[in-house]
């Protein structure tokens, strides 16, 4: 028994203690809330919450502004010590996105040891092919849609000269590459190519730049390169650092494909 009442005389003595220490111990009930989660009296759940606060010191830092309107946006709210859950993290939609997700799109930002760079995976921000588009990249410090602001992600393992990289328009795959379907190449014609590179923010012309994007890559490519040059319907390879075209003749008698 005695036992019993040292230990409730430390614990509240260490909530004394924790009260003294906070601005004011009502407070925490406005950040902290457990609410009923339906129809179980016994069965609650908590929710914590920041105020929105513009002189917020961090909001003058890029990393922690830059896509958020300060007054819209709550400060950060934060873990000091290792975030571990048997269950899954969920970002969840809302009908207003902007100023929750950054830019209101990001779902997920890792930064690197320069607390700039960063891994961020965004959904919804675009369409392509008639689909929405979940994007995963590592951003760089430049700060800008150019391919330098890009680094390489890299999928498969942490060795070097192994595994798959991908940049804004480059991969590089040093391990080999299986496919279950077919393999096209690029259909490239001089519609699709732009020789200069145009003005202003790639993400703003990027039809035009994924024209010079083409040009660019095909002028510096490299021996065993190939495309089919559309215009003159010919599939072309590089060899000795000449462009060289590939021989093709019709199919054999009695092999014919129904596609």
């Amino acid at each position: 028994m005695k036992r019993i009442w040292i230990f409730f005389g430390l614990m509240s003595f260490s909530w004394a203690v924790s009260a003294q220490q906070s601005p004011s111990p009502g407070l925490l009930y406005r950040y902290i809330s457990i609410t009923q989660g339906g129809s179980n009296p016994d069965a609650n759940r908590v929710e914590l919450r920041s105020d929105i606060d513009t002189s917020w010191t961090r909001w003058k830092e890029r990393g922690y502004s830059f896509g958020f309107n300060p007054v819209l946006t709550p400060m950060y709210t934060t873990v000091n010590g290792i975030l571990s859950t048997p269950y899954m993290i969920q970002v969840r939609g809302n009908t207003e996105e902007r100023n929750k997700k950054r830019w209101g799109y990001h779902v997920f930002e890792g930064y690197a040891k320069d607390d700039k760079s960063r891994i961020t995976m965004l959904v919804n921000k675009h369409i392509e092919e008639e689909r929405p588009v979940a994007e995963l990249y590592y951003y760089g410090t430049a700060y800008n849609h150019s391919e330098q602001a890009y680094n390489w992600f890299k999928i498969g393992s942490d060795v070097r000269q192994h595994s798959f990289l991908f940049g804004r328009d480059k991969a590089i795959f040093y391990g080999s590459l299986r496919l279950t379907n077919a393999f096209t190449l690029g259909n490239i014609g001089k519609e699709d190519l732009l020789n200069e590179k145009p003005q202003g923010d790639d993400e703003n012309v990027y039809q035009s730049d994924a024209k010079y994007v083409n040009f660019k890559e095909l002028k510096g490519s490299g021996d065993g390169t190939m495309f089919y040059d559309k215009d003159n319907k010919i599939v072309v390879i590089k060899i000795d650092g000449k462009w060289m075209k590939l021989n093709v003749e019709p199919l054999p008698a009695g092999v014919e494909y129904k596609f």
